[in-house]
């Protein structure tokens, strides 16, 4: 007799695309993994531990907490945080 096996679902099979990894995440926020990871640290987020697996992020959650981190989005994206970019003559 084969001892009794019992598999854990599938985080993906279980929450279907609203779960992603870590590139994932950061790509779905437009910030780098690093970005992810502050935000863990800094309690704005929480992972999903999957045992024996990457850890998995909810992405509608990663999603607001990027869209509620954005201080200044410009209608020009040559814009910065300072205005606009002016470029000087070059010297002959």
């Amino acid at each position: 007799m084969e001892p009794l096996r019992i598999v854990n679902p599938k985080p993906r099979e279980t929450f279907g695309k609203d779960v992603g990894t870590l590139d994932e995440a950061a790509r779905i926020a437009g910030v780098k993994p690093g970005t992810i990871r502050v935000w863990e640290t800094r309690g704005k987020l929480s992972r999903l531990s999957v045992a024996g697996g990457e850890p998995l992020y909810h992405l509608p959650t990663v999603n607001l907490i990027a869209a509620d981190g954005r201080k200044h989005t410009p209608r020009d994206p040559a814009d910065n945080s300072r205005g606009p970019h002016r470029h000087r003559p070059r010297a002959a």
